[in-house]
């Protein structure tokens, strides 16, 4: 990137104009809430060992429990596992600094004193919850975070995992008496005792004594805790999450046309499942989504770059408000030096993308050798391809490609975040690029086209219009591949997928095809797939290459048989490309494994949706998403690689 300085181009970021302040920092747990949040969970589960084991009742850390905050003494149980389950809930939410996680802490500690003090006549146990008590309300400004976005969804999985929760709980809670059992019963009996006592119900399972209030008490104490929990989700009002609105997207598109040249994943920014905060001016803007307390934004800024600390800023504002992690997944070295720079996070080396200059590909050669004999065969064999703009395609046709690259999909959801579009064939992106392979089906009269041309003459034409032989609900359709503008003069690829029965090598046969019509396109350069890690893999096999980094390139190896890590660097390195660094922001180490599982939220590898029972059709075939995250299962070497 350049910028002109006096009439003159420097290579330098731009500074910040105006005058100097502190680098934004990523919001982090303050001393208190951080260790209010401790203190609760260390006392939850005292009190649940209190109210569940009744050898721990009698014991010394027992005795110091009790003057505890929130410890009902060894008569309540039930009330002592209850207490400790709510502020297990309250913990986390403490630690992050949440304002109704305050509140509800606020109105369980003066309850625990009343219990201390009425019931155990305890008066160092009411003490000590009055001044953890009288300490949240010192330090009530810390606790301002406010609530993550949230859905009626939350009610059923809240009812799901607090549900399990309690279920294992209550199997402890009936064995944890076996000298008060009467007879011997199975686990078929305890778990329908645990069931039957959740719902206020007597179950098969006899105790001696005063147990069984014991323990039907302190079931039924965990079932109206999951019930009203479960309740008060489904009741509170929605607050949908983070979506573009149409002025929102209309304001990125502006942005994109005066910018869009500058980041290859820009585009992407127009994902409508994604939130979006503008710098004051307006000249720059911030794409993100809110995983599991993680605020994700992908890609580099959008805008003028002068704009870019603005849009920081109020990303990190946002984050600070409610609290969320944040962190950036697939940045520029220049965006990574800007990032870090303004907030003082720090970066990590992700991988490389691969980007091929289209006046400088060429398929002769030997280092091309492979790619051409592989065209060569597949044309040979009958196929041929096409690429067009989303808008010269007729209803009919994009409705097939459409179609069949949803049934293509190998995974029940549609994959991809940072650097997928998630859709295809939208009115508004009709300068989007697609290139198919076509094969008319064995007794079938192959569609209009030139066979073995690669797209550059038929931009208009309706192609894909089979016949009456075909069979296939998606014509002669056998592969698709969707690129994204790039600005004026690039474009960058989306997704690709093909028809499982398609001969091997549609991915290299439609890459050659649209590097080939690009010129006629006025496409300059084309921004190919995301290869993670690798630098490691290349200066790992390198001659001299010292033990740290060759057992770094054996380990990325080792994990290439179930995820494609070494296959897509060899697939990308096909094509001759140049490389492009891109990078993980974040702000502390410690949160690498947080924000990990958060990117594999969004990309779609870590869903709470049920599998599919059967593959769409015989045509099924896992996803080709062609960008960050591309990490799918490993393929056989003589295939290409199908990115996830």
């Amino acid at each position: 990137m350049s910028v002109t300085v006096d009439g003159e181009k420097s290579d330098a970021v731009p500074v910040r104009q105006g005058r100097l302040r502190r680098p934004l920092r990523a919001p982090r747990p303050e001393k208190v809430p951080g260790r209010v949040g401790t203190a609760c969970t260390f006392v939850g589960l005292l009190d649940i060992a209190a109210g569940v084991f009744p050898r721990f009742r009698h014991s010394r850390m027992h005795a110091f429990a009790e003057v505890l905050p929130g410890a009902l003494g060894p008569f309540a149980a039930a009330l002592a596992i209850s207490a400790g389950m709510l502020l297990l809930l309250l913990a986390h939410g403490l630690k992050r600094r949440k304002r109704r996680a305050w509140t509800a802490a606020v109105v369980l500690l003066p309850a625990g004193a009343v219990a201390q003090f009425l019931y155990r006549h305890s008066l160092l146990g009411a003490l000590l919850s009055l001044a953890l008590l009288a300490l949240l309300l010192r330090h009530r400004g810390e606790f301002a975070a406010l609530p993550d976005p949230r859905s009626r969804w939350k009610a059923p999985a809240n009812f799901v995992l607090l549900g399990s929760a309690c279920i294992g709980l209550g199997m402890v809670i009936v064995s944890s008496h076996p000298r008060r059992v009467v007879g011997e019963p199975g686990f078929a009996d305890r778990l329908q005792h645990v069931l039957y006592g959740l719902v206020g119900l007597e179950g098969p399972v006899g105790y001696t004594g005063r147990v069984s209030w014991t323990v039907g008490y302190s079931l039924g104490a965990l079932g109206l805790l999951t019930a009203i929990t479960t309740i008060y989700l489904a009741l509170r009002p929605e607050t949908p999450a983070a979506r573009l609105t149409d002025d929102d997207e209309a304001r990125l598109r502006e942005l994109l046309a005066r910018h869009g040249g500058r980041d290859s994943l820009g585009h992407f920014a127009l994902r409508r499942d994604k939130g979006v905060v503008f710098s004051p001016s307006g000249k720059a803007a911030v794409c993100y989504r809110v995983v599991s307390g993680v605020m994700l934004a992908s890609g580099d800024p959008i805008g003028d770059v002068e704009a870019w600390p603005g849009a920081i800023e109020r990303f990190m504002e946002q984050a600070r408000l409610h609290s969320w992690t944040p962190a950036v997944m697939g940045c520029s070295e220049t965006g990574g030096q800007v990032w870090t720079r303004e907030t003082g996070l720090d970066a990590l080396e992700l991988g490389d993308e691969a980007v091929v200059d289209v006046p400088d590909f060429t398929l002769s050669g030997r280092a091309m050798r492979n790619v051409r004999q592989m065209v060569k065969r597949i044309e040979r064999n009958g196929y041929e391809t096409r690429v067009r703009r989303v808008s010269d395609l007729c209803a009919e046709e994009l409705e097939r490609v459409r179609r069949a690259a949803a049934d293509w999909r190998g995974t029940d959801t549609e994959r991809g975040f940072s650097m997928a579009l998630g859709r295809i064939g939208d009115p508004a992106d009709g300068d989007c690029v697609i290139a198919t392979a076509h094969k008319a089906d064995d007794g079938g009269e192959q569609s209009g086209g030139l066979s073995g041309e690669h797209a550059g003459g038929h931009a208009g034409g309706h192609a894909g219009v089979h016949s009456r032989g075909h069979s296939s609900p998606y014509g002669d359709v056998k592969a698709v591949l969707h690129f994204v503008p790039w600005g004026p003069d690039g474009m960058s690829l989306d997704l690709m997928r093909r028809d499982r029965s398609a001969d091997p090598g549609m991915n290299e046969l439609l890459i050659v095809a649209a590097l080939q019509a690009a010129p006629k396109l006025g496409v300059q350069r084309v921004s190919l797939n995301f290869a993670m890690f690798r630098a490691a893999l290349a200066r790992g096999e390198r001659l001299g290459a010292g033990p740290v980094l060759r057992g770094w390139r054996g380990l990325l190896v080792f994990l290439s048989r179930w995820f494609q890590i070494e296959s897509l660097y060899k697939f990308n390195a096909k094509f001759r490309p140049r490389w492009e660094p891109r990078f993980l922001v974040f702000g502390n180490t410690r949160d690498l494994p947080r924000i990990g599982f958060a990117a594999m939220q969004a990309e779609g590898f870590v869903t709470l949706g049920l599998p599919r029972p059967f593959a769409r059709g015989s045509a099924a075939r896992p996803c080709a998403h062609a960008h960050l995250g591309a990490v799918a299962p490993a393929h056989k070497p003589e295939r290409e690689p199908q990115v996830a």
